[in-house]
């Protein structure tokens, strides 16, 4: 993950496989180019720690869990892809809040966050892969049909 370079007080890591998230970067979106630096951690609920950058380009600090489901959720990881997977086989938002002791707007939320994540996958898929909608609607099947549940059921 990160290659050694000189620094003046000894090798400073630089990581050439993140790539800044600023779209108004000039370097952002690519990787390889040693504009990624480390900014330290933090601690996380769900997965002990995680790591802070900052692009030395444009000056944005970021975290690795910027651009994934899991930005801005407090619930451990493996509970979330538990619930996920839950509904993936059939169980529905309220089954799954119940097996997992949370509430019903938290496993919303989640499948909220994975919908809008596998949005953006799913258009890299077709613009970058030049994947058919047929073999991405699947995946968008189930989401879709559970995010227009309304709340109040």
């Amino acid at each position: 993950m990160a290659k050694k370079a000189k620094g003046k007080r000894g090798p400073k890591p630089q990581f050439l496989d993140v790539a800044c998230p600023n779209p108004r970067c000039k370097r952002g979106g690519k990787t390889g180019l040693g504009n990624v630096v480390s900014n330290g951690t933090y601690r996380t609920r769900s997965t002990g720690k995680a790591r802070l950058f900052l692009c030395r380009a444009c000056g944005k600090a970021f975290s690795s869990r910027t651009g994934t489901a899991f930005f801005g959720l407090r619930t451990p990881k493996q509970t979330v892809l538990l619930g996920l997977r839950l509904l993936a086989e059939g169980l529905g938002l309220r089954g799954t809040a119940r097996a997992l002791e949370v509430k019903l707007d938290t496993v919303r939320g989640w499948l909220a966050a994975a919908a809008q994540h596998c949005e953006s996958v799913s258009q890299l898929l077709l613009r970058e892969l030049k994947l058919s909608q047929v073999q991405v609607d699947e995946l968008w099947t189930f989401v879709k049909k559970n995010t227009q549940i309304p709340l109040g059921r």
